[in-house]
């Protein structure tokens, strides 16, 4: 096979669901193939952020094979061999290991992967792109993992911080850039915690965003996950025969799900990030999306075929059908084709509860 000339490439996932979305996010049409704010749906306003810097031959999508239908209809313009099918989630070390199997088929070992969730909101693109580039770079001349981390505005519980190191020792030349050395990851922090995150001046939001070679990749996951890398062996020897979906499930079935986070980047000891301002927001929640969008002299962000009388400060959504309300204040009341979601604001996170009982009684329209 010949190896492309092309030295980045976007390797974009798309495989997860994110049960706090519901009932508009389903397992049938999950949160990436959905609009929630901007022009188009979730994935298709990433791959169009990112085609300035990638040519459509050189992104990668990841994501559950029951999805490949909806993301060849949203985005007819990337070639089809560029879809990478999982059978099943196993969280982001085994999807980007899968991508990086698939990948290395058609380029060198030296490749720079940038890796971008599919969900996520993004404004400011001329320093999105920038950052895209920078973080590029290092990874190619650094021969590390480079993140993207982001000047954050608030002390925020729902997202993860990486906390920097000020000094330019072997980064002099990207120093002036905003790179720096990363010290640690932290999760999402309680409130007390993010407050303390953000007087501190050297914790950053972790946008989920980073760059890293091919090889530098497989080292790392060869170090901190050799039995899933065994696994992965076997299935490069499949490549391209019929064996290959049976044998790709097969691994699946052996492999524990595995985070990036927890499984590499915070025990590998070559991590930079890239200091960035642009607007970004992972869009994890209702209470989310709320904070984000336009609001009306009530407070309320309505779409849809909404009556609402006496509402205030809430989220009101009805696309499928007409929809009354009335003499509430800060509510999130989301209507689909099937089910109605009806909650307090800043309990969104509460969703997911809902959704773990639905599964465990096999109720609802999931």
């Amino acid at each position: 096979m010949n190896i492309r000339e092309t030295k980045r490439v976007a390797i974009v996932m798309a495989g997860g669901n994110n049960p706090k979305f519901w009932p508009r996010s389903t397992e049938k049409n999950p949160k990436p193939f959905q609009h929630y704010i901007g022009e188009g749906t979730m994935i298709q306003n990433t791959i169009n952020r990112i085609l300035p810097v990638f040519k459509p031959e050189d992104i990668f999508i990841v994501l559950k094979d029951t999805h490949k239908d909806l993301a060849i209809k949203q985005l007819p313009f990337i070639p089809k061999e560029n879809f990478i099918l999982e059978p099943f989630p196993r969280n982001t070390a085994v999807c980007i290991a899968l991508s990086a199997t698939i990948v290395q088929q058609y380029y060198s070992q030296d490749t720079i992967m940038t890796i971008l969730p599919s969900d996520h909101y993004i404004t400011s693109i001329v320093e999105f792109h920038n950052s895209l580039n920078i973080a590029s770079e290092v990874a190619s001349i650094q021969k590390g993992i480079v993140t993207i981390g982001l000047t954050p505005t608030r002390a925020e519980t729902a997202f993860g911080y990486i906390q920097i190191e000020e000094k330019s020792d072997g980064i002099e030349e990207f120093y002036s850039q905003g790179v720096r050395y990363s010290k640690t990851f932290a999760e999402k922090p309680d409130e007390d915690t993010a407050r303390r995150f953000i007087q501190s001046g050297d914790f950053f939001w972790n946008s989920g965003i980073f760059s890293i070679r091919i090889d530098v990749f497989w080292q790392a996951f060869f170090k901190f996950l050799p039995d899933h890398y065994r696994l992965f062996i076997l299935l490069k020897s499949h490549l391209g025969k019929l064996s290959y979906k049976g044998i790709l499930e097969y691994i699946y079935m052996q492999m524990q799900a595995e985070s990036i986070d927890y499984a590499i980047l915070e025990k590998i000891d070559n991590v930079f990030v890239v200091v960035s301002s642009f607007g970004w927001s992972d869009l994890s929640s209702w209470d989310e999306l709320y904070r984000l969008s336009l609001k009306d002299a009530r407070n309320n962000f309505i779409e849809g075929d909404v009556i609402a009388l006496n509402v205030s400060n809430s989220i009101i959504s009805a696309l499928h059908k007409p929809l009354a309300i009335s003499g509430v204040d800060n509510m999130i009341v989301i209507d689909s084709e099937d089910s109605t979601l009806i909650c307090k604001r800043n309990k969104g996170n509460d969703v997911k509860e809902l959704v773990d009982f639905m599964k465990r009684k096999h109720i609802g329209y999931l």
